[in-house]
């Protein structure tokens, strides 16, 4: 029999009003209502005790025996993954709004909500479904699996095949070979002829079939239509790169007529696909996970008419001159575009030592690998970096590691991350800061099992065991398949706008804000010197180059590029949704 998780309410005064609206759920959800702490410790106790799951804890403002938000603190100490709403009446919100906004900024709650007080409350309804969502992704793993992978543990190839669905927002379950799934896909393919050894991992999907340790390059085509040549026309805008900034470029582009292509490398989302959760992203009060956020604007760019590539690498690119078309060389074949917009982005800098190196995939991860947190289950997790995809790192692995210790050069965090996640990790008990440090060495028999850190201060080392190490540290842009003429600065990041070298100023003009020493070459997010990093400033880019891309497209056609799409005409168009000559764009 199947056990449903459970959403647990803890409600005295609006119980009856808290029966009625949670029972639409009770299909999928045990639901349980009681009026004190006491009573929902000995059912969260008792679900707990019987390999259940809490997805949900709800609590009135005032209990009888505790503050609401004491009871939330208490569930959550036993369930850690678990989605936590304070229940406020109508006349609680104004008196309770300094203690609700210190509770959420400090990691205890995830949303306040208002209790209902007639029928069909969507709003409350939709903040609850959000929080159901999140729960189910991060925490409770899929019921329903689209590609099943089958490995041995030992296996480092399964955590980056792992790691590219979780961020493509695919459901993914893992067997092993000695399972029962295991067993059977096996002898699915011993029956197509395979006599010999395996090459695990195994992946199966009624999308793709059944193959042996494909690339992700071969993967990625079990999601995407690939019936269109890109070879075969000529498109408006090619975008390499499918994070923020270029998913930003695709909507606005794809939106305003423009032919549109993505490329990307790997999963479309970039590096913020794999944050577990955004909260200082516009528009999205209870945060939004990097995943679903990729995924919102994939479908978003998709409906108007954008063609997204994953796994689709671009080795190289051959400019155009006088408004003939770049050329992009890929292993799909050459794609040819009027306006190229580089959105690389960067990649995390390799740790160097060896011993590391050696073992990821098998413990350790470059990024943040969100797949991998419920591996960390009750051991101790250690987090290099400093800035916010490590704080947010930090935070999701504690719902499941019961200690994370973050190890930064710096003293402590506050030259590099956010205030908010700063506050949220110092109130998170199960997180500790080890400043002054780094991590110098590590081992274990076919899994990381140690890890030496070193004092900076002190040059004291010492040995922890661990059974995560998650690097998120440097960055170094990926800018290797531009050709030289695309000018970059000395870490390699490529140079816009006034920042480019004078002497490639055109009729003594510099180039449009986002545009490169090149002629329709524009770079956008993290990948343009100066830029500020951040995944909001990185949308804002993406879509502050279409009207320069539009503005370009039609001096082309006017058979000029002398100088219009210079940063006298241009400079109101970036950061800002506008009218650009005849072409507008409204948000």
């Amino acid at each position: 029999m199947t056990i449903k998780p459970m959403i647990l309410v803890v409600a005295a005064q609006y119980a009856e009003v808290m029966e009625g609206e949670f029972s639409r759920y009770k299909r999928d959800y045990e639901v349980v209502v009681v009026p004190t702490l006491a009573d929902g410790l000995r059912q969260a106790q008792r679900a707990i005790a019987f390999n259940g799951q809490i997805a949900l804890v709800a609590a009135e403002s005032s209990l009888a025996d505790t503050p609401g938000l004491v009871a939330l603190d208490c569930i959550h100490a036993l369930s850690p993954t678990v989605k936590r709403v304070l229940l406020l009446g109508w006349g609680e919100f104004r008196h309770t709004r300094t203690v609700v906004r210190e509770a959420m900024a400090a990691g205890r709650l995830d949303t306040p909500l208002t209790v209902p007080r007639g029928v069909r409350d969507e709003e409350f309804h939709t903040a609850v479904t959000e929080l159901l969502s999140d729960w189910a992704w991060t925490s409770a793993g899929p019921v329903v699996a689209a590609v099943e992978l089958v490995s041995p543990p030992d296996i480092a190839a399964l955590g980056r095949l792992r790691d590219f669905f979780d961020r493509q927002g695919v459901p993914t379950r893992t067997s092993s070979p000695d399972s029962e799934v295991g067993l059977e896909i096996i002898e699915q393919l011993r029956s197509t002829g395979h006599e010999g050894e395996i090459d695990y991992p195994l992946v199966s999907s009624p999308f793709g079939g059944l193959s042996q340790n494909p690339t992700i390059a071969q993967v990625s085509t079990y999601f995407t239509d690939t019936s269109t040549d890109l070879s075969a026309e000529v498109f408006d805008l090619v975008i390499v790169g499918g994070g923020p900034a270029g998913l930003a470029a695709s909507v606005y582009g794809a939106s305003e007529g423009l032919r549109t292509v993505v490329l990307d490398s790997d999963a479309i989302g970039g590096q913020a696909g794999s944050s577990s959760m955004i909260r200082n992203y516009l528009g999205f009060p209870r945060g939004i996970s990097g995943m679903r956020l990729a995924q919102r604007a994939r479908t978003q760019a998709s409906r108007f008419g954008a063609d997204l590539r994953s796994g689709c690498r671009v080795n190289g690119v051959e400019l155009g001159t006088d408004g003939s078309p770049h050329v992009l060389l890929t292993p799909q074949g050459r794609v040819r575009a009027r306006a190229l917009l580089v959105a690389s982005g960067v990649k995390y800098r390799r740790m160097g030592v060896p011993s590391i190196d050696d073992l990821v995939g098998l413990g350790v991860h470059y990024g943040a690998a969100t797949s991998a947190a419920r591996e960390c289950a009750g051991g101790h997790v250690v987090v290099v970096g400093g800035g916010n995809s490590a704080g947010q790192a930090a935070v999701h692995l504690a719902k499941f590691a019961r200690v994370v210790t973050i190890v930064v050069r710096r003293a402590d965090l506050t030259e590099t991350m956010s205030d908010y996640l700063i506050r949220e990790i110092e109130a998170n008990p199960r997180i500790k800061v080890a400043g002054n440090a780094e991590v110098v060495d590590a081992g274990g028999s076919g899994h990381l099992e140690w890890l030496r850190i070193r004092n900076n201060v002190t040059g004291e080392e010492f040995t922890k065991e661990a059974c995560g190490l998650f690097i998120l540290i440097g960055a170094h842009p990926c800018t290797d398949f531009l050709p030289d003429e695309v000018a970059r600065d000395g870490a390699g990041y490529v140079l816009t706008g006034r920042d480019v070298p004078m002497d490639t100023w055109r009729n003594g003009c510099p180039p449009a804000p986002l545009e490169t020493t090149v002629a329709g070459v524009y770079a956008v997010g993290d990948i343009r010197s100066g830029s500020m990093k951040r995944v909001a400033s990185a949308s804002g880019e993406g879509a502050a180059a279409v009207p320069l891309v539009h503005e370009y497209i039609a001096t082309v056609s006017e058979g000029s590029i002398s100088g219009d799409t210079s940063v006298d005409d241009t400079a109101d168009m970036v950061g800002a949704v506008g009218t650009v000559g005849t072409v507008g764009t409204t948000a």
